[in-house]
């Protein structure tokens, strides 16, 4: 049944409402919410989505199958997505659109360095921005004729994704807390505040970035990421 769902989707002509139809999208994304995010604009698009959560799984993906659309956050738990881009955009065939994606603005520098062809600062909830995005880095020869992202619909992904990624963290500092992996804690909440809108989150996990980069005590920090996160988890378990 997905089998045939995809071949429909891939046969359709695009359309005003649905732009994308008969693309389909890997989303190289670590976060749950973020990847979403993406999850609704790509189905509000009418594009098919697919989502690795590191580098491994996204290059296991890539021997299966060949996706128009490659959107690759740059901060991975095993590695730079930078890495990632430069390899898809020196690889013939090419990919038609590689898109770097991160909450850190001045990663747009690090995005195109590798080769990307535009960049996705988180959050981005706007359905038409997301589609005259894709649409306007496609090449000519595969571009739809007069269709243009046009709509002013905004995205909303659940939070219960949201949550996830608190448990996923919650985890790795009970189990985890080498100074590699704390920089990788410190990234991704970083990444998660910002497309949540959290600026507590956000300013926690700086400081823990900011002090780990400079060599300083970062205790208080580790603990007060714990229990900003804890706080997150908790009503989840309330009936």
């Amino acid at each position: 049944m997905t089998d045939d769902l995809d071949m429909l989707m891939v046969t359709q002509s695009p359309t005003p409402d649905r732009p994308l139809l008969g693309l389909t999208v890997l989303v190289v994304e670590d976060s749950r919410f973020a990847s979403e995010a993406m999850r609704l604009l790509c189905l509000r698009s009418g594009a098919r989505i697919r989502r690795a959560d590191s580098l491994a799984s996204a290059r296991k993906h890539l021997r299966v199958y060949r996706p128009s659309v490659v959107i690759v956050d740059l901060g991975l738990p095993d590695g730079s997505g930078a890495d990632l881009i430069a390899e898809l955009t020196a690889t013939r065939p090419r990919v038609d659109v590689v898109l770097g994606m991160s909450g850190d603005s001045g990663a747009d520098a690090l995005s195109s360095a590798a080769g990307a062809d535009g960049f996705i600062e988180k959050p981005i909830s706007s359905l038409g921005a997301f589609q005259e995005l894709i649409l306007s880095c496609l090449p000519e020869t595969t571009r739809p004729e007069g269709v243009h992202g046009v709509s002013n619909d905004e995205i909303h992904p659940d939070a219960i994704a949201l949550q996830d990624d608190f448990v996923h963290i919650a985890d790795l500092l009970t189990t985890e807390k080498s100074d590699e992996r704390l920089d990788y804690i410190a990234q991704f909440l970083s990444g998660v505040a910002r497309t949540s809108g959290d600026v507590e989150m956000e300013i926690a996990a700086h400081s823990l970035a900011v002090n780990r980069q400079y060599n300083q005590p970062y205790g208080s920090d580790v603990a007060r990421i714990a229990g900003l996160v804890q706080a997150r988890i908790e009503p989840r378990k309330v009936v």
